[in-house]
């Protein structure tokens, strides 16, 4: 395991393609990657996640990213690194004075996005507090996302290696709906001989169904592991 892969990065951007474009990207290069939709969604995620940097674009619906940055200034040093269409001076200067630590002209190429947050993870001070650990909550029923442990209590709750992987997905991206096809890219099912896409994606199906068993106090009316009519499935702590 490479040290990339205990750095956790939050992708805020409006725009659905380049969100998952930059989401496989960074993790095909060994880092840990939530994505946000809009400056509402990253606020519910800081609260709740800590974050080694924060890649935003400026240019979104409602709460723009130099506003966005300008008020986590005032109570985090998370380094963050805007993206934006505009390229003029003034734009620039606006988003290192609002507190960004550096700043991507759309468009770009993703080696230089990598260059970019290596530069700054490098130049940045580790971090001397100690770290939270981070929970997720969901009723009687807690998942520990650092040691991926899940919890009722005091007794631990066994997971397979399928069912772990799975809250391994929904926990960088709680409150986002995960589509069947992502999940069976994402859990590396490659199929066997003659196993058709339709056949893996109900065989997540039946995953789902038995990691509700664990989650849920009512399987069959799921408060936490919700479908997403569809979209797919969308893990909602509390």
């Amino acid at each position: 395991m490479t040290a990339q892969a205990e750095i956790h990065l939050l992708i805020v951007d409006d725009d659905e393609r380049i969100r998952m474009l930059l989401q496989k990207y960074l993790i095909r290069n060994g880092f840990w990657v939530t994505a946000a939709r809009d400056g509402g969604h990253a606020r519910r995620l800081l609260a709740g996640l800590d974050f080694d940097l924060i890649v935003l674009d400026v240019m979104m619906p409602g709460e723009d990213g130099v506003s966005l940055t300008r008020d986590l200034r005032r109570s985090m040093a998370t380094p963050i690194l805007l993206l934006t269409a505009r390229g003029e001076a003034d734009d620039r200067i606006a988003g290192l004075e609002a507190g960004a630590d550096d700043y991507l002209t759309k468009p770009f190429e993703p080696k230089e996005l990598l260059l970019r947050i290596n530069a700054i993870l490098r130049r940045t001070p580790p971090q001397t507090e100690t770290r939270l650990p981070r929970v997720l909550q969901m009723g009687p029923v807690r998942y520990d996302v650092d040691r991926g442990e899940m919890w009722r209590g005091d007794d631990l709750i066994r997971l397979t290696a399928t069912e772990a992987a799975l809250m391994r997905i929904f926990a960088t991206r709680p409150g986002e709906a995960v589509s069947r096809t992502q999940l069976v890219e994402d859990l590396g099912r490659s199929g066997g001989r003659g196993e058709t896409a339709q056949a893996q994606e109900r065989a997540v199906d039946v995953q789902i169904t038995r990691l509700r068993r664990k989650v849920e106090s009512d399987p069959k009316q799921p408060r936490y592991l919700q479908t997403v009519r569809g979209a797919g499935y969308m893990l909602q702590p509390e």
